[in-house]
């Protein structure tokens, strides 16, 4: 199948006439979707000699198969689900239907993208980001609302995030428009595998590489923009619970003027060894203390730390050596909002002796409660018998209420699609 023309028709929506090669012809409307300020159509969709799968799969069968006269087939949005049983869902990889992939030549634009069906893609052995770990990644979720529309949560935060970190690896990167528009696409494409209502998020990956053959130490001569997503479950299927902590001493996550506040691949896979080694011990994760005093708190392997006494809610301050997460910068303005005073600066690792409660922040966990670090043999507890503090319960409710679209969404975060 291939595509011969792209009508607009009323709605915002588009008509897709597509030819076999028995001279028939037949039309897939493409659903249009509101953002809660302006009508997005998917106007850069290229698909390429392929039957689509959902959420076109409500396609009949006669938009696919020769029929020998010509024919329209109006495909409407669907709201039927993957059959897949939503209550096992873990944080783990579930193939879906569509990816989204961009091309960008060193000093060029980054192409309008196309989608193409989830799997695996070509890369040269020498390629960039093979061969020197010239490479980005971001995190984010979707969720669906009661109404069948489906929210996103500051993508435009992820956007930005990833423009910034390309200028520190030496990549060029897609607009801010170009990422958000791409998502939004993706999330679209694959909608009947946003899990139901309270069931958990559709979690979206993009992906920004060196793909162009390299040799020698050099930026990569060509790059790759990809998205793809995967449903997912909620982190917490029985309610908050509390995760423990050991303070390394011997590993360092980042050091300054390297790269730690970038989301590049290589400060993920150096984490492991000290990961695994506590896990090992039966620690859930590792707290890591900067490189060059040994002495003030970093983050977690993936997420950012917050300590807790009174009204005050303190967290370390980004210098360079930490990534400024976006549920991190979210949960600061919650606080604020509900009156907390928030600290951004440098904190001992003496000052979790004081400290009422601890937790950490992340897009997968949005807020886990620390029931217990344990520094240099010393174990210290936290939030009481269950092992959540109640302000790490009242500020993970009130951000996860806000990303389900279950409260108003007064500060402009949340981008709807319909």
């Amino acid at each position: 199948m291939e595509i011969s023309a792209v009508h607009g028709v009323g709605g915002g929506s588009l008509i897709i006439q597509t030819r076999n090669h028995t001279k028939s012809s037949n039309a897939i409307l493409l659903p249009s979707f509101n953002n809660g300020r302006k009508l997005f159509s998917p106007s850069s969709l290229n698909l390429q000699n392929q039957c689509i799968a959902s959420p076109l799969q409500a396609a009949s069968s006669t938009a696919c198969r020769d029929s020998g006269t010509v024919a329209e087939t109006i495909i409407r949005e669907q709201d039927e689900l993957a059959d897949i049983c939503w209550d096992n869902l873990g944080f783990g990889l579930v193939p879906t239907d569509q990816m989204y992939m961009s091309k960008c030549s060193t000093g060029g634009n980054f192409s309008k993208g196309e989608l193409q069906r989830y799997g695996n893609i070509e890369l040269s052995p020498s390629s960039g980001v093979l061969n020197y770990g010239q490479g980005l990644f971001e995190g984010l979720k979707a969720y669906r609302k009661e109404n069948g529309s489906i929210l996103l949560f500051r993508p435009e935060e992820n956007a930005s995030r990833m423009v910034q970190g390309a200028e520190r690896m030496c990549m060029p990167s897609p607009t801010v428009e170009q990422f958000v528009e791409a998502v939004k696409l993706t999330v679209m494409a694959n909608k009947r595998w946003v899990p139901p209502v309270g069931k958990g998020s559709l979690y979206i990956r993009p992906l920004l590489m060196g793909s162009g053959a390299v040799l020698g130490l050099a930026p990569a001569p060509e790059y790759t923009f990809l998205i793809y997503v995967s449903p997912v479950g909620n982190y917490f299927k029985e309610g908050l619970a509390p995760i423990n902590l050991v303070v390394e001493n011997d590993f360092h996550r980042a050091t300054p003027g390297g790269t730690g506040g970038v989301k590049t691949i290589g400060n993920y896979a150096s984490v492991l060894k000290a990961q695994s080694a506590a896990k090992a011990k039966g620690y859930s994760d590792v707290l890591y203390l900067d490189s060059t005093h040994k002495k003030y708190l970093e983050e977690v392997s993936s997420c950012n730390v917050f300590l807790v006494k009174g009204k005050t809610i303190s967290t370390p301050a980004i210098k360079g050596t930490i990534l400024p997460g976006i549920t991190r910068k979210s949960i600061i303005d919650v606080a604020r909002s509900q009156g907390f005073e928030v600290e951004e600066r440098l904190i001992s690792v003496e000052e979790l002796l004081d400290a009422e409660e601890v937790f950490c922040t992340g897009t997968a966990v949005v807020v886990s409660p620390v029931g217990s670090i344990t520094y240099l043999g010393k174990r210290i507890s936290y939030g009481g018998e269950s092992g959540v503090g109640v302000v790490s319960q009242q500020l993970y409710s009130s951000l996860t209420n806000l990303q389900m679209g279950l409260t108003e969404d007064k500060l402009g975060w949340t981008v709807e699609l319909k």
